[in-house]
């Protein structure tokens, strides 16, 4: 079918829009919204999209879809004022056949997205329609949507099978492209199978993607053609380790939120490629999609560049984590869910897992357990490639099997009598809340004999059993269950070198998904080393903004959670240096468990001079010494992969040395202090498309790049030629907003991210106390 983007001339409650549209961070936040720190505390809302759109004559009456990506969440779509569809799950994508109800002429498409009940989530979500929409029109004899999936079934020879689902009758022919457009095989029918010559096979590390051009024909004429991009390539696991392609492949992974920062949920092709860019740079190799299916523009991404995905289904099934979550809607809903994630991720080489929950406290039941065999089931018989694992935080399955339940199944609030209020434990937010004071010691609460019997049921149940802030389990399972494969799909960044090393020695545990690889909004200050009063208490209070938790900052800015594992997964050529901040003198820091550090890689903090200074260096060398301005200071043996140094700061070169055992330097590496640093508005691009959305650094800095740290200001950014859809910054606490064009830098780093208008050029300027600008050629 005829596919055209279907994002312009909407309004939202009578304002224009361009879609995909997050209207929650366009809301006012406030200390009593009701879904709290979980939602950053913005309130929700009923929000209702409008668009107007010709038919014409030769189109009525002929197939035509509305193709939803995503929107959070109840969405009821109606067509002329009658209704046409309906999705109650606010992150799976969904189609609307609007065949009879459109005319020739114009038509109006109504979609009442009702987010209005909060708190429903652990995290933030946004509100409305914050993914793509797109138009489907075809003849009535078409290629049906998503009909098209590819298989390898072997690799030597390289041999694929490719089925296409027709709408109607007719003739298939499929050709199969290389990357350089050249074709490689042609075949006949709907269901074919084709030996594909010199094959390029896909993995994370060789990204090679052909494409299938699939033609559909009408006694003789084209009727409708499909192209879809695929990878050969295949998956496969036992206790003896996970192989892409016959190739031990152990996982570097990382588990994000689908929001994109300071846009908030709204999704964009170019906000899914950069962070996956900046994500693949940094060493990662994999990525969770936390606790949700990823976007199609992630996949795509992950494709093209090579990370391995695991796809998560839900954070809840059938119990509430929170008052007005999904598990109302739940158990109507949960096949269908499954069978769109299915037909969305099949074609999708980078997809490798299939997560059918986060921390459910259900399969401590025999009606979870049930439910989780009958999940796996069906996502074998729709795909069998693939690996079906889970989250499975094993200390809240093993107290829960004691009848505990965080809220009625009938969503009415909390449980009333004292079983239920004691059970409050074990959800997902009490178990982080004991975790918070108890700390990593968190790893071995399920490695008794009876947290064994509870949870075996479940985790035999999968292909892989995920285990979440259970590594005291993975040295006692090759035993206890010789052919059960695990993944550490949730785990500590202060955790990963000595994981990593466990990755390494135990061939059943595939990898790890460290919590975070990139920061993300609501769940507010879960990962902060907060230097303020309020940031003592796991749930922080307004205006607590952002977890502060990740290897990357919301902004993309990688920190010391980052260098130590890039030390851990062997692939730093020089050691790396993290300086803790220096500009809050006489502060203690109230330390989250979900950081073990928050040092910057800077040498640069004006006005600290003489202030005692923090120094990690990363490296996995017999021993690293540390220079200042020339001159030796220490040497110290790293451990875990860090080595600590306190030093007294002063401005000027800072270099960390690493020596082998029989003294020989390996390499260095070294920070600066800024030189006269001024605000500075750096393109990540110096070209672009009419509409493309473009990411922009507003930072403090000199003419070398080096970013001062403690010269924040508050700066105003203006475009023309351009839109600026969002201007801000890393800081998880303010009360700034992102959509006012004005905000502070945080330890001298800020973002535009701008779209582009029509040809010619987009100019960004900034003010703060000083100005700046920068100009992209759009052509």
């Amino acid at each position: 079918m005829k596919k055209q983007a279907f994002h312009t001339g909407w309004t939202c409650n009578g304002q224009p829009v361009t879609l995909p549209h997050d209207a929650m961070i366009h809301e006012s936040r406030s200390k009593d919204a009701p879904g709290g720190s979980g939602h950053a505390y913005f309130p929700g809302g009923v929000y209702t999209y409008e668009k107007t759109f010709r038919v014409d004559a030769e189109e009525a009456g002929n197939p035509m879809l509305l193709h939803f990506e995503g929107a959070y969440r109840h969405s009821t779509v109606t067509v002329n004022g009658k209704e046409a569809g309906h999705c109650a799950y606010g992150y799976i994508p969904f189609i609307v056949d609007v065949t009879d109800l459109v005319r020739e002429g114009e038509n109006t498409v109504s979609v009442r997205v009702d987010n209005s009940q909060l708190p429903n989530s652990r995290w933030y979500t946004g509100s409305g329609i914050y993914r793509p929409v797109w138009l489907l029109t075809g003849e009535k004899d078409h290629i049906a949507f998503e009909g098209v999936k590819v298989a390898t079934l072997s690799l030597s020879p390289a041999r694929i099978r490719v089925r296409t689902e027709i709408a109607g009758s007719g003739d298939v022919s499929v050709e199969i492209l290389d990357a350089a457009g050249k074709s490689k095989a042609k075949g006949k029918g709907a269901d074919v199978t084709l030996d594909i010559p010199a094959v390029h096979l896909w993995s994370a590390d060789q990204p090679y993607l052909y494409t299938a051009r699939v033609t559909l024909k009408k006694d003789g004429q084209a009727a409708d053609e499909e192209t879809v991009a695929f990878g050969i390539r295949q998956v496969t696991w036992s206790s003896k380790g996970l192989f892409v392609n016959g190739q031990e492949t152990l996982l570097r992974g990382g588990c994000i939120h689908h929001d994109s920062g300071i846009l908030g949920a709204a999704t964009f092709d170019e906000s899914e490629w950069r962070r996956v860019r900046l994500l693949k740079e940094a060493g990662f190799n994999a990525l969770r999609i936390s606790h949700n299916p990823a976007s199609r523009a992630l996949l795509e991404a992950c494709d093209a560049l090579g990370l391995y995905v695991m796809d998560e289904t839900w954070d809840m099934w059938y119990s509430h984590k929170t008052q007005f979550d999904y598990a109302s809607d739940f158990e109507a809903n949960w096949r269908d869910d499954l069978t769109r994630l299915v037909s969305r991720d099949y074609n999708h080489p980078s997809a490798i897992m299939y997560s059918i929950g986060n921390e459910v406290s259900e399969p401590a039941t025999d009606k979870g357990v049930a439910l989780a065999k009958e999940m796996v089931e069906l996502l074998h018989r729709l795909d069998p490639s693939r690996a079906a694992t889970g989250g499975i935080n094993l200390m809240i399955l093993t107290r829960s099997a004691k009848g505990n339940a965080i809220y009625k199944e009938d969503g009415s609030g909390r449980g009333d009598d004292k079983k239920q209020q004691g059970m409050a434990g074990m959800s997902s937010t009490m178990f982080n809340l004991i975790t918070s004071v108890v700390g990593t010691g968190m790893n071995k609460g399920a490695n008794s004999a009876k947290a064994d019997q509870i949870t075996t049921p479940v985790l035999d149940a999968l292909d892989i059993a995920g285990y979440n802030y259970a590594s005291g389990r993975y040295p006692l399972e090759g035993k206890k269950h010789p052919d059960r494969v695990v993944v550490g799909s949730e785990t500590f960044p202060q955790d990963i070198y000595k994981n990593w090393q466990m990755v390494k020695e135990l061939p059943y545990l595939i990898g790890d998904f460290m919590w975070t690889a990139w920061d993300y909004l609501g769940e507010c200050g879960i990962g902060a080393w907060a230097y303020t009063p309020d940031g003592k208490g796991f749930d922080k209070p307004y205006p607590w903004l952002l977890g502060d938790v990740g290897a990357l900052d919301i902004l993309g800015t990688p920190n010391g959670e980052m260098f130590l594992a890039q030390c851990a997964w062997g692939q730093l050529k020089a050691p790396k240096i993290g300086v803790q901040p220096l500009n809050h003198p006489g502060v203690k820091p109230a330390k989250s468990v979900w950081r073990g550090t928050n040092a910057m890689p800077s040498w640069s903090w004006q006005g600290c001079e003489g202030r005692k200074a923090v120094v990690e260096v990363y490296s996995d060398a017999v021993s690293v010494a540390l220079e200042l301005n020339g001159r030796r200071l220490k040497k110290l043996k790293p451990r875990g992969g860090k080595a600590v140094f306190r030093i007294a700061y002063q401005p000027g070169i800072l270099a960390a040395i690493a020596y082998d055992g029989d003294g020989r330097e390996t390499g260095r590496s070294e920070l600066r202090t800024a030189e006269k640093a001024v605000l500075t508005v750096l393109p990540e691009k110096k070209a672009a498309r009419p509409g493309e959305i473009l990411f922009i650094p507003v930072n403090v800095q000199d003419r070398k790049g080096t970013v001062e740290s403690n010269a924040d200001r508050t700066v105003s950014v203006t475009v023309e030629g351009g839109e600026l859809l969002a201007f801000g910054s890393a800081a998880p606490r303010t009360e700034e907003r992102y959509d006012s064009g004005t905000f502070t830098t945080y330890y001298g780093r800020a973002l535009a991210v701008v779209r582009a208008s029509g040809s010619g050029r987009v100019i960004v300027r900034a003010n703060g106390g000083e100005t700046a600008s920068a100009t992209i050629d759009v052509r």
